[in-house]
């Protein structure tokens, strides 16, 4: 499985959502070039539905404009997969993960001054 993001890469939060949203189209967009003998949609693992999930969490307009969000992994989610998306968050500059005692994650992210 490919990380989400690249060390060292500069982003912010929305920028992670954005490439959530790419990566999720460009498997959408592979399914459909190959032929496959059911009519049935091919279902999004559960890594890209966490993600999917997360990303409309971090667009929202009130964790855009507060540069924050609360999120929580929900009982049907892999704990796994939930891990990894944390650690794939964490090692980026300009984010802080704090975890909560209710289970929570905090995420917080500063947007770089240009210079």
């Amino acid at each position: 499985m490919k990380p989400f993001f690249t060390q060292g890469q500069l982003f912010t939060l929305h920028a992670v959502a954005k490439y959530l949203t790419v990566k999720y189209c460009i498997h959408i967009q592979q399914n459909k070039e190959k032929p496959v003998a059911s009519t049935a949609p091919a279902t999004p693992s559960s890594y890209e539905q966490l993600g999917v999930r997360i990303q409309k969490v971090i667009n929202g307009p009130t964790a855009q404009r507060s540069r924050a969000a609360l999120i929580f992994r929900l009982e049907h989610e892999s704990p796994d997969d939930w891990e990894t998306l944390l650690e794939e968050i964490a090692e980026n500059d300009n984010v802080t993960i704090a975890h909560r005692d209710d289970g929570g994650v905090q995420i917080f992210w500063t947007v770089p001054k240009e210079d």
